[in-house]
């Protein structure tokens, strides 16, 4: 029987961002179903992720200089901005499942692996509810390109689940937290009620996603007697090509079990100085 390792990489190998979500829905619900008695259970197994998923033909994929920048008051801006978003979302659901099939070793228990199933089943979602605004406003993933740096996060953590948690969920996906109150009040503006609600959901599951990463990192610094704090900032340091930019949603944050320690230091090393 195939086990819950070669179904991530089934996923992982799959190209185009349609079916790639349908075979993740898919195999999670395959996953719940046996975690809850109602299937025969599935083994985690072990797999041999590749290195990078497979992908579409398009979107082109640009250095992040190189991607065009339009301003989100005119529907083209915001096509774009969706654009961006579906491309985000549809990394993600290969960061969940890369996850689950990567670190198979790391001695996690089954509730690990519960998270992250759940958290790339809704990734899943959330690319198809986007697809389904830029196909309402007469575009689709594809038509425009997009940025090539998003899978780097999990190329430079590839032997390292202290640092893949750190970086992905705890500052790749709190940034969202951030930002998506802003996307959510253009689309409101502008009257676009199916972005709205779009984003609306995404903004909740979020959250969920954040505290996956801060729990199972918690959960490995008590195993080995670390201090989740300066690990924390040592792997930000190390592996996070960029700046965290205020400001922050600070209480969304609290509510993924990201404290203001945990960041702000950050933020005060790498900020402009004046």
């Amino acid at each position: 029987m195939t086990t819950l390792a070669e179904m991530a990489v089934e996923v992982l190998t799959t190209a185009d961002g349609r079916a790639k979500t349908a075979l993740a829905h898919r195999h999670a619900a395959s996953w719940r179903d046996a975690r809850a008695g109602e299937a025969p259970e599935i083994a985690i197994g072990v797999a041999t992720p590749p290195l990078r998923p497979a992908r579409p033909d398009r979107p082109e994929l640009l250095p992040p200089r190189e991607v065009p920048r339009r301003r989100p008051g005119s529907e083209q801006g915001r096509i774009a901005l969706l654009h961006a978003v579906a491309h985000i979302e549809l990394n993600a659901v290969d960061l969940h499942w890369d996850i689950v099939a990567r670190f198979t070793d790391a001695g996690f228990p089954p509730g690990f692996y519960d998270d992250w199933v759940q958290a790339a089943d809704e990734e899943a979602k959330h690319f198809n509810l986007v697809c389904d605004c830029l196909e309402a406003l007469g575009s689709h993933y594809g038509a425009l390109p997009a940025h090539a740096g998003m899978w780097r996060a999990a190329e430079d953590t590839v032997d390292d689940i202290f640092g893949r948690l750190a970086v992905v969920p705890m500052v790749l996906e709190a940034r969202g937290l951030d930002v998506t109150p802003g996307m959510i009040g253009i689309f409101e503006k502008a009257g676009v009620d199916h972005a709205v609600a779009a984003l609306r959901t995404i903004y909740a599951e979020e959250v969920h996603h954040v505290a996956y990463g801060s729990k199972w990192f918690h959960w490995l610094c008590g195993r080995d007697g670390l201090d989740p704090k300066p690990v924390f900032h040592d792997l930000v340091r190390r592996y996070f090509h960029g700046a965290l930019k205020p400001p922050f949603n600070e209480e969304k944050r609290a509510e993924a079990g990201l404290p203001p320690d945990f960041y702000w230091p950050l933020a005060e090393e790498t900020s402009p100085k004046a």
